[in-house]
């Protein structure tokens, strides 16, 4: 029952960040990350160039995002489903932050260079390159947990100063 929680904080925050909060009862910080989605959506116009980026008007979503605030949202985004996983009792093995962080760093590059990066001659532009970018850094993220986890001793206790 407590991985069918974590899954339902994940699926909520993917749907937008705050959801999942209000859904574990942590109310102030639910509004609050709610709110800072609405800020940041709408000062990046991040509604407006879904549109064109799904119907493959890629010019178009670039030249309508505001990128010194469509930046901000791979960050929020990714601590707000962190902050989510972890109210539901997810998170509780050493680094498991990292592909959640990994995820955000590379969301947030892959946004930069959205006006610019292709695939094979084609400009995926801020919406498709920032979803790709969030999935790769996610998974690199599971690999340096992972490679961490298999070097470094964390059942380790503390020594004690006496």
């Amino acid at each position: 029952m407590k991985k069918d929680k974590r899954v339902e904080a994940i699926i909520w925050s993917i749907a937008l960040p705050g959801f999942a909060q209000l859904l574990n009862k942590s109310y102030i910080k639910g509004i609050f990350f709610i709110l800072l989605e609405i800020i940041i959506n709408v000062q990046a116009r991040f509604n407006y160039i879904i549109i064109p980026s799904f119907q493959g008007n890629t010019d178009v979503a670039i030249e309508a995002t505001n990128y010194q605030w469509i930046m901000f949202y791979p960050c929020l985004y990714m601590f707000a489903m962190w902050d989510a996983y972890t109210d539901a009792g997810g998170g509780q093995k050493p680094l498991s932050y990292i592909p959640f962080a990994s995820a955000a760093f590379l969301g947030t590059i892959g946004v930069i260079v959205s006006p610019t990066f292709q695939i094979m001659g084609v400009l995926l532009g801020p919406i498709w390159t920032g979803i790709l970018a969030h999935i790769v850094g996610f998974i690199i993220g599971i690999f340096i947990m992972k490679l961490l986890r298999s070097i470094v001793d964390f059942d380790e206790e503390e020594p004690s100063e006496s």
